[in-house]
Parts: C-alpha cells; structure tokens; sequence
C-alpha cells in the first residue's frame, strides 16, 4: 500500500514539475521575444530619435555600434591629466596666440592670453571608432567630452585699455579624428594629424565675464570674442581643415597630409531683391561679403540707396572639400559713421552642386545661421546667384595650393602695412595672381617696389583666382580650364 501511494505521489509531483517547467520555459520564451522585439525598435532608431530620448548627453556608441566604449582609458587619462594639462596649456598658448591675432575682428586691437591652464577635470571619451585602414595609415574617431575647471583669461584690448576676460563654464561636446601616419622607424609614427569633425557640428559652451570691469564698457565684445572662437574652430580644427603634427624629431615629407583645394567654386552674385532697410533715412547701401573659408573673404561693390540691388560680380574661391563645405553669404548696409549693419546671411551646401554645371539659385535670407539666435522671424529678402563647381587637377591642386600660401603671406603683409586692420577682413581688390602668382600688377605688395600708396589704389578692385575675379558681366559659359568666356 505504502508502495502504491508513493507511486501516485512521486508521479503527480512529476507532473506538477513538468508543468511549472513548461509554464517556466513559456514565460521565458515570452520575455525573450519581448525583449527582441524592444531591441529590434531600439534598432530602428535613428540619431534624431536618440537626441530626443537622450537630448545632448546620449555617446555616440548608442546611436553608432562601431563607437567602442573606453572605460579603461578614461582612468589611465584622469591619472596622467596633471601632467597632460600643463604640458598642452603652454602647447595650446604657443599654438592658439597666433591664430587670435590672425583671426580677431577689426574691433579688436589686440587678442592674447594673460593666463591659460586646462584644470585638474581630464576630459571624457564617450567611444572610440576605428575607421576604414588606409595603407600607412590608422585613422581613429574619439567622441570627446569635456566639462573642466580650466582657467582662462583673455587681455583683450580696443582702443582704450587693455581689459581682462575671463572664459567661465567651458563645455566641450565634439568628435575629434586623429590620423596616424604610419613610419618603419621607431617610434614607428611619423606624424599625427588632428581635426573635428564636422558631422555632429563641434560644439563649444563658455560665459564671458569682465574681471574688474563690465562688459557693457566695450559693446559688442561678447560676440566679436564668440565670432572669433567661431571662425578659427571653422577655418583651421573642422575638418576637412587639420593641424598636422610630426612626430619623431627626424624630417618627414607631410605634404600629402597638408590641407588642399581640391576644386574652385565660380560665383556669380547677381542680385538681392526686398532687403531690410536699416537707414532712418533714404534706404540702406548694401554689400556682399561672401566665402568658404573664413579668411578668404570677398566682398562686391557698395550700391547706393537701394533694396533691390545689382552687382553681376564674379568671385573664384578654393574648395578643400565639397562634401563637407559651404558658400556662406552676408549681406552687409555700408554706414560711413558706425559698424556695418548686417541685413542677412545664407549657408549654402557645395555637396549639392554637380562638377562642371552652371545652377542658377535663388536663396532666402536669415538674420543668423544659428537658428536658437533667430529672433527677427521678418522676411530679410534673397540674393540671386550663378554658382559653378570645378573640380582640380592634381597640376590644379599643386598650383592652388602654392597660390594659396601667397595669398596667405600677402594678407600678412597688407595687414602689417595697415592696409587691412584684419587678416579676415573682407577683400575687393589688392591682390593679383595672373601669371606669376601674388602682387599687384607686377609691383609686389604695395610695400614692395613703389611702395604702400600704390597698394591703396588698388583697394577697391576685385581679385583673381582665390580672392575671387571680379566682372561686371554675368556669368558666361564655362572653358575646360574654367575661365570665363
């Protein structure tokens, strides 16, 4: 009897397990498929979509699984950081004065640093990604963040006394890429180049703050320093523009590494139509400044007393990169008394355009490109254009390139000259490059040969090949060499 019972008991046991199994296994099974199901959606999720969920915290590995999370190198970088921060403070002192001086606005007479240290916060690396290997070449994307304690301050000085400002609140949210150039010898790396990348747009945070003064002293400070921190992250740190860096102390050719044209724009500005009138009285006297790097600036004649102006001017500017570069556009009212008033400005994509074929646009104007500044929703009018892409030759890029560098020295020499106030400033005439490359009409700079007058009187003029050519004819078809025809 106690044989048959234990029997009954062991089988209805059994059978209760396997059914607790079976509904254990269902429920598991449930569970898992939910769960793919949540992941095959998470999946699907664009970067647009993560930035909503996330809104500006999200790394990149999320959105982007080839993003690698570096946990390990973050605590090696908060141990080594002291000693990296001194050294890239005087590294980053040496390298960045030269490019305030060359980049501050004409309000400005001088731009330095009275005191720079990065801090004792090390930066974050969200990720890493490795990109496509090149032969000789490792080229890696870093997702850097960084929310320091640095110590900043910059003399900057107009025409009374030097004031001190200091940067406060520095955030930092960009994705860098560095470029391994590969060596044979030890250490095996002979150059490293730098740039951010320009796609999600490097994005740098700071408050200004007057130390022993105001702000308010100097009117429009805050935004010529936010303009000049603008321009040399745009012109010189976003790629495809880099900072190469050789390695080893042994020469090394870094030609192929260096930044150049790769093909020129041809823009014609025709016309703006129902600008903003700026004047209290008669109408606004407007201009066009217009470029793709910002220290190749061109600029149109002035047209007197009139919204709906003609220019038919025709600028030639060098493009680096056409995937990644724009034609920005700003239409400025020339004021005889005080700072030019801006009546608008527009962004054009060069990826685009086609190679080798005439587009006529019409754009419309904005009061900004940054679209959280927009705060005049009015209508600004549009600007008419005839733009045409050409792309180089690897004679082309040589020669462009060589042409480049002395334009480069020329703007130098015309801003020591007091010609310019700027090497950023607008130019519509000074220099020539028909033929033998930069000078004015065979007679150097100004300060060379007859001296500087002769070089203001060629102000005013327009300028060939990457200051741009200026006609007053419209655009014309187009010769395989890309002149005008």
């Amino acid at each position: 009897m106690g044989l048959i019972s234990g029997m009954v008991i062991g089988m209805l046991l059994g059978i209760a397990l396997m059914a607790a199994m079976k509904k254990a296994m269902m429920y598991r099974s449930i569970k898992r498929i939910s769960k793919a199901v949540d992941i095959a959606v998470l999946g699907d999720l664009d970067r647009d979509d993560l930035k909503k969920l996330c809104a500006d915290n999200y790394p990149e590995w999320i959105s982007f699984p080839l993003f690698e999370q570096v946990k390990w190198l973050n605590k090696q970088l908060s141990k080594m950081w002291p000693f990296v921060a001194t050294a890239a403070s005087m590294v980053i002192k040496e390298s960045v004065e030269p490019l305030l001086e060359q980049y501050r606005p004409t309000g400005i007479t001088s731009l330095k640093f009275s005191k720079l240290f990065l801090g004792n916060v090390a930066p974050k690396i969200e990720g890493i990604r490795i990109q496509s290997l090149k032969k000789g070449q490792i080229i890696m994307d870093l997702d850097l963040r960084w929310g320091g304690d640095p110590s900043i301050i910059l003399a900057v000085q107009t025409l009374g006394p030097s004031l001190p400002i200091q940067l406060k609140d520095l955030k930092v949210f960009t994705v860098v890429r560095v470029i391994f150039q590969l060596a044979e010898d030890i250490p095996c790396i002979s150059a490293v180049v730098v740039a951010l990348l320009s796609e999600p747009k490097p994005k740098i945070d700071y408050t200004l703050k007057a130390i022993g003064g105001s702000l308010t002293a100097m009117p429009g400070l805050s935004d010529m320093v936010e303009d000049t921190v603008d321009s040399i992250v745009s012109d010189t740190l976003q790629w495809p523009h880099r900072i190469v860096v050789p390695i080893g102390g042994v020469p090394v050719d870094i030609s192929e590494l260096e930044l150049r044209p790769q093909g020129r724009l041809k823009v014609t500005v025709v016309r703006a139509n129902s600008l903003k009138n700026m004047e209290m009285i008669g109408k606004s006297d407007p201009y066009v400044v217009l470029y793709v790097r910002v220290i190749f600036k061109v600029k149109t004649k002035v047209v007197d007393n009139n919204l709906n102006p003609e220019w038919n001017e025709t600028f030639d500017l060098d493009v680096e990169d056409k995937e990644t570069q724009a034609l920005v556009l700003e239409v400025f009212d020339k004021d005889e008394v005080g700072q030019d008033k801006k009546l608008g400005v527009v962004k054009y994509l060069l990826a685009d355009l086609e190679p080798e074929k005439l587009k006529d646009l019409t754009l419309q104007l904005l009061s900004s490109l940054d679209t959280l500044k927009v705060r005049d929703k009015k209508d600004r009018g549009t600007i008419t254009l005839k733009v045409h892409y050409h792309e180089y030759s690897k004679e082309e890029q040589l020669r462009a390139f060589e042409e480049e560098q002395k334009l480069l020295e020329a703007r130098k020499t015309l801003k020591e000259a007091g010609i310019i106030s700027s090497s950023v400033d607008a130019l519509d005439g000074a220099v020539s490059l028909v033929g033998s490359g930069v000078g004015l009409v065979g007679s150097g700079l100004g300060a060379v040969g007859s001296g500087i007058g002769k070089a203001s009187r060629f102000m005013g003029k327009n300028i060939s090949n990457q200051f741009g050519h200026s006609s007053k004819k419209n655009m014309k078809p187009i010769l395989e060499n890309g002149s005008a025809k």
